[in-house]
């Protein structure tokens, strides 16, 4: 049990945190009818055995003993997080939440204060080897890694509010992390994929996206005052993402990804073929044309969808006889062509917008060869042909 003094009209008041059955802190103020000045040691002395005595109370005997683990949960996500931070990242935690967090622990009916490190550790791993309850579909590294940013800021304001002492999500430790094979489409690839879509309307997006490797937010958030015609240079400065609900920021993933890159011959004269169609659909749609400043859209304005962009690309490579890589993979393609072209994992790093070249390095490290082949002819030839 916790609680303040308070002076209120030059009165010491004790502020006791109690606490209801939804998790909320309901603070009771008790005046100690003592006057504020000389009597702060009598009034402290109040307020110590005021709180022994609510504590020796059944029902708040101990903060937090009748909130279940799974309404705290709730009461985090709709009345905290829900008005901290913006839609995407809410959605991406409601989602988290109700399939993996409140099926197991509503149904267990665990108090919020029985809750330990143990038990989170055996339902983090349980999630990463099994994901599902009936034992099928184990959560990938970035998905258990969401899973435990719920539960570890749930716990935060319990900790914050009192019901608990400690968040036992500090000694939990993620498992590790496993390198995704990367795969990605030569440069030859790419010519004869731009060459066979070079009619379907997707085809700018896709040659932008093989030659700078942006991330698909990025590129759906370029508009027209990120382009210098002049100085032929473009800048990530926007981004569009989606769960639910489709949201455009004025800001990047991270510092580095905001970043300023030239404009090829080739790349130039595509936008300026596109802002050209741009007018001319603005007149064949009349009234009916969505206005906006986005470079990459449909013929009436309207803005592509996220996800619209990740289900019709493999689409359209099955239906032109290429082998299946993710959208996503455009940027490993990209990234591969610059290694193949001696370009180091530094160079790597400015141009896809890594918040650090040690993402770069665990990315593509093995497929940069430029400088293992240098070092292997450095010392080639040094023990002869003896074998």
């Amino acid at each position: 049990m916790t609680g303040s003094l308070q002076v209120k009209k030059d009165t010491y008041y004790m502020v006791i945190n109690l606490y209801g059955t939804d998790g909320k802190r309901k603070p009771k103020w008790v005046s100690t009818g003592l006057p504020a000045k000389g009597n702060k040691k009598r009034a402290e002395k109040m307020l110590r055995e005021t709180l022994t005595e609510y504590e020796q109370q059944d029902a708040i005997s101990r903060p937090g003993s009748d909130v279940l683990f799974g309404d705290w949960v709730r009461h985090w996500l709709y009345d905290v997080a829900k008005a901290r931070v913006d839609i995407v990242t809410f959605e991406g935690y409601e989602m988290t939440a109700k399939a993996q967090v409140f099926p197991d622990f509503e149904e267990s009916a665990i108090l919020l204060s029985d809750v330990s490190t143990q038990i989170l550790q055996k339902f983090i791993d349980c999630k990463r080897a099994n994901g599902r309850k009936d034992g099928t579909g184990g959560l990938s590294y970035n998905s258990v890694r969401l899973m435990r940013n719920v539960l570890n800021q749930s716990m935060k304001l319990a900790v914050n509010d009192g019901l608990i002492e400690r968040n036992p999500c500090e000694g939990l430790v993620l498992p590790k992390r496993e390198r995704r094979e990367v795969t990605f489409f030569n440069e030859e690839q790419i010519c004869r994929l731009l060459e066979a879509l070079k009619d379907e309307p997707l085809c700018p997006i896709i040659h932008f996206d093989a030659m700078y490797g942006l991330r698909r937010s990025e590129l759906l958030g370029l508009q027209w005052d990120c382009v210098d015609f002049d100085a032929r240079q473009f800048t990530v400065r926007r981004t569009i993402v989606q769960n639910k609900t489709i949201t455009e920021k004025e800001k990047t993933k991270n510092a580095s990804s905001r970043r300023t890159l030239p404009l090829t011959p080739e790349i130039l004269a595509m936008l300026k073929r596109i802002r050209k169609q741009e007018a001319e659909n603005r007149r064949l749609f009349g009234s009916a044309y969505v206005e906006n400043q986005l470079i990459f859209k449909w013929p009436n304005g309207e803005p592509y969808q996220p996800q619209y962009i990740t289900v019709k690309f493999p689409k359209l490579l099955k239906q032109y006889g290429f082998p299946h890589i993710r959208f996503h993979d455009l940027r490993h393609s990209c990234a591969s062509m610059l290694i193949a072209n001696g370009f180091n994992l530094k160079d790597i790093q400015d141009w896809l917008g890594h918040a650090n070249i040690s993402m770069t390095a665990d990315i593509y490290g093995h497929l940069d060869m430029t400088r293992k082949r240098s070092m292997a002819d450095s010392i080639a030839g040094k023990f002869g042909g003896k074998c």
